[in-house]
């Protein structure tokens, strides 16, 4: 373990960027995942169609190719935010279809007679869903959220190949320094990865309880 904490600066600072990554992306794909939702379900043909085609494309193409996209194309195209913030993008646009889908379930779980009641007293789409069905379908899906939000966590590993210094890479720069103890700083990047999973699981049943007593 003398690894470990020789080295824990190096290893908090992974961790901070691995947080980070978590909080930008994961609030991002809640953003646009209710967008991508609200789409899926919308009257208009074209819209749902446009969010359809979205989310089987992103939802089938393999998490390395978006990243590799956003971190090789998007510079070509001359868009250079630098590598952390391509990596924040990469993992919002594609974790939003699986934020869209649980939604989406959760949506159609609502009986449709509220949504019909709602539109009788005048209310448009958009109010509808803003002000009955939406509030309603995220208590439905907190926990399919949460694990949503848990394999982001996981994800976020990932863009340690494209440059950003997240928790694997700071594994990987102390185990060039310390090879002798590989089992050990791999044991601490499964824990600081614990500490985030087993407290987002943590915070889901307690969400989760609450708004089951405010039904």
């Amino acid at each position: 373990m003398d690894a470990v904490i020789d080295n824990l600066p190096t290893f908090l600072e992974g961790f901070g960027n691995t947080l980070a990554l978590l909080g930008l992306a994961g609030v991002g794909a809640l953003l646009l995942g209710v967008i991508v939702a609200a789409l899926r379900i919308s009257p208009v043909a074209s819209f749902r169609g446009f969010a359809t085609v979205y989310t089987e494309i992103i939802r089938n193409t393999p998490l390395t190719l978006v990243l590799f996209f956003c971190a090789v194309l998007l510079p070509y195209l001359n868009y250079q935010p630098g590598y952390f913030t391509l990596a924040a993008i990469g993992l919002t646009v594609y974790t939003s279809p699986f934020i869209a889908e649980a939604l989406r379930s959760g949506v159609n779980g609502v009986h449709v007679g509220q949504a019909e009641a709602a539109r009788s007293i005048g209310l448009t789409f958009g109010q509808t869903l803003s002000f009955i069905v939406m509030p309603q379908a995220v208590r439905m899906v907190i926990p399919p959220l949460i694990n949503v939000l848990i394999a982001l966590t996981k994800n976020t590993s990932v863009a340690g190949a494209f440059f950003v210094f997240e928790l694997f890479g700071a594994a990987r720069k102390v185990t060039n320094v310390r090879g002798d103890e590989v089992l050990a700083i791999l044991l601490a990047v499964a824990a600081f990865y614990l500490l985030i999973t087993v407290s987002l699981g943590f915070i889901a049943a307690r969400v989760e309880k609450k708004v089951a007593v405010l039904r």
